[in-house]
């Protein structure tokens, strides 16, 4: 009996010991990300002569860049964050090519998804309790994929409601129902 024990204690142990471990090659995955992308962004900024702090972290299992201090950052974030968009695709792009794995890293310039974030966030609770006072559902205007994703995120937090997205990129929308 003391045998089958001491045998499970060390299965136990070493499965403690390997996620662990696990763990921290992903996060190791994601701070190499990140610094392949700070490079990436780094000589952009110095092709365009454009000033910007480059930082580098990882959040809820992504790495996370942001670029701020700059007075022409706008300028790469463009009208509704298009070209933070297209810049974040090709960042991603150049992390793959050198780490040979999909990345899903999120930029942020200027902190405008921070600022966007906070926009969608009150905009998906003001339309809920909406929904939740008329009973009537709500169609909300086509979003990108994080953009929905803020909007779902803070209806679920608000009883009585869901969401669902509807249609074809780029056209994709939210629609907030009153649950029966």
């Amino acid at each position: 009996m003391s045998e089958t024990l001491q045998a499970t204690d060390v299965e136990a142990s070493s499965s403690d010991e390997a996620e662990p471990q696990s763990q921290s090659k992903t996060e190791d995955l994601l701070v190499q990300e990140g610094d392949i992308a700070g490079d990436y962004l780094e000589r952009l900024l110095d092709l365009l002569d454009y000033d910007g702090d480059i930082d580098l972290d990882v959040e809820g299992g992504r790495a996370v860049v942001s670029i701020d201090g700059g007075e022409d950052l706008s300028k790469l974030v463009g009208p509704r964050g298009n070209v933070l968009e297209s810049l974040q695709e090709l960042t991603r792009l150049a992390v793959q090519q050198e780490t040979g794995v999909r990345s899903r890293l999120m930029l942020d310039i200027a902190q405008w998804r921070a600022g966007r974030r906070a926009e969608l966030a009150e905009l998906g609770r003001s339309t809920a309790e909406k929904v939740l006072a008329s009973g009537e559902r709500a169609r909300l205007h086509p979003m990108t994929p994080f953009e929905r994703k803020v909007v779902h995120d803070a209806v679920a937090a608000i009883a009585g409601v869901h969401s669902e997205s509807e249609g074809e990129e780029p056209q994709r929308r939210v629609i907030i129902f009153p649950k029966p």
